[in-house]
């Protein structure tokens, strides 16, 4: 496959990357694959059924861990075409215009749960340093004026990137660094000026940086009101209901920073360790938390162990 053309006309079709030196294995690379998004579709399906169906998970706490289920199911569903094609069918080939689609989606979904997450994280600052405001806080009009509110904020966001995108031309490179579109891929492969979509990106990223910077304000709150607890029995009761939240954080981010650090600065680092890295950004959380929430909240667990029962019995 030529990655570059002698000719000035316009690129048709971009080309993605499974893993570097694994063609041949790409049926065999394509089970586990498999494997994680049906967990990953199947547990955030199960997490948004038991919320919607039992009355006593209508509650803001449950609220938002439907919000980030429906972005770890956005992300999911969002990369799952061109992962199946490239490993199941050894079909790299994308349209731009799929390809600015796709984007969108991922980078759409992923502000959203970045969103989520912090939203979390002041539902658990709220609760436990206000435990007694609670309710006449998070009211049930709050929270649903909350999601509106955060879910348009990122559409917004990240609604101008595939228009941004599509204004550029694209007539040497042609090979894509992922197995997914991202703007920051795609824009590279521009024979135009992309500056604005360097500056854009960049804010859009700083958006992700402040809403981690309030995350750790929050948590810094939260770990302060805890200390003054006496009891150590109590402390430990109290940071146990932070244990979900703060594994969701670093689940989301850690793929996140590091990768972010191996390309500034470890950019000759090889090509397979920042794919996998790549693909186990959006692999990853959506595979995860649904798994650290059934194990850690005794609620969704019992609902779980409870219909379980009654259709063994």
């Amino acid at each position: 496959m030529s990655t570059f053309n002698t000719s000035e006309n316009e690129i048709s079709i971009f080309f993605l990357t499974g893993i570097p030196g694994m063609e041949h294995a790409n049926i065999w690379d394509s089970i586990p694959i498999c494997l994680m998004y049906l967990v990953a579709i199947l547990g955030n399906c199960t997490i948004l059924f038991f919320i919607k169906s039992e009355p006593s998970l209508h509650e803001p706490m449950y609220y938002f861990l439907s919000m980030l289920a429906l972005s770890d199911l956005g992300l999911s569903l969002s990369s799952l075409p061109t992962m199946i094609r490239i490993f199941l069918f050894n079909a790299p080939g994308i349209s731009p215009d799929a390809c600015f689609v796709q984007e969108f989606f991922i980078h759409g979904f992923s502000a959203m749960e970045s969103s989520v997450l912090l939203i979390m994280s002041l539902d658990r600052f709220i609760a436990i340093c206000h435990p007694l405001r609670y309710t006449s806080i998070l009211t049930s009009a709050r929270v649903i004026n909350i999601r509106l509110a955060f879910s348009l904020k990122n559409v917004l966001l990240i609604l101008p990137f595939p228009f941004t995108l599509k204004h550029l031309r694209y007539c040497k490179k042609s090979l894509l660094s992922h197995s997914y579109c991202l703007h920051q891929d795609v824009m590279k492969l521009a024979c135009s000026d992309n500056k604005v979509n360097v500056i854009y990106g960049l804010f859009v990223a700083v958006t992700g940086i402040l809403d981690l910077t309030f995350i750790f304000m929050s948590y810094m709150m939260i770990l302060k009101a805890v200390l003054s607890i006496a009891s150590q029995k109590q402390r430990l009761k109290v940071l146990n209901t932070c244990v979900s939240h703060i594994c969701a954080v670093l689940i989301f981010y850690v793929p996140i920073i590091s990768l972010a650090v191996i390309y500034r600065f470890a950019k000759h680092s090889p090509a397979l360790i920042r794919i996998l890295m790549a693909d186990g950004f959006l692999l990853v959380p959506p595979l995860m938390n649904p798994i650290v929430y059934c194990v850690k909240s005794q609620q969704i667990r019992n609902r779980i162990l409870g219909k379980l029962g009654q259709k063994h019995n």
